[in-house]
């Protein structure tokens, strides 16, 4: 299936935008969509982060998405971002981008290779070694 392509404007930054049509042909993509009150969440992003930190590859780009609708206010996920991510955090409109993407809970992780197709589509209980491997596949 083709990821559905979006714009959405920095957490930290409103006045600037990511496209994902920008990266697609270029480099494999992982999305995490999440909020700062789940406890799935404190779990997985960690492993994440300390794997973007370790793994600069100029054929990867690992984004996060905060889930608006889902969050507790623009604070909390500022404050989250501060703390604990240096990965490109994305605000949501609302859930659209996570409806976009058929999620049903957060964290929610979504590998897309270089062609656009999404192969990995993780859910909340999802162990980050299999996301390993389907990086490792694409790359």
């Amino acid at each position: 299936m083709k990821a559905p392509l979006f714009e959405l404007p920095y957490l930290d930054n409103p006045d600037e935008t990511f496209r994902l049509e920008d990266v697609i042909g270029e480099k494999v993509v992982v999305l995490t969509f999440w909020v700062s009150w789940c406890p799935d969440c404190a779990r997985d992003l960690p492993k994440k982060e300390q794997f973007f930190k370790t793994s600069r590859n100029d054929e990867l780009e690992m984004v996060t998405i905060n889930v608006t609708d889902r969050e507790h206010g623009d604070e909390e996920a500022l404050k989250y971002q501060d703390q604990f991510l240096t990965q490109p955090v994305l605000k949501d409109r609302g859930r659209e981008i996570y409806d976009l993407y058929d999620c049903t809970g957060v964290p929610t992780t979504v590998v897309i290779n270089r062609e656009g197709e999404i192969i990995g589509h993780f859910g909340d209980q999802a162990d980050f070694v299999e996301v390993i491997h389907k990086l490792s596949e694409a790359l």
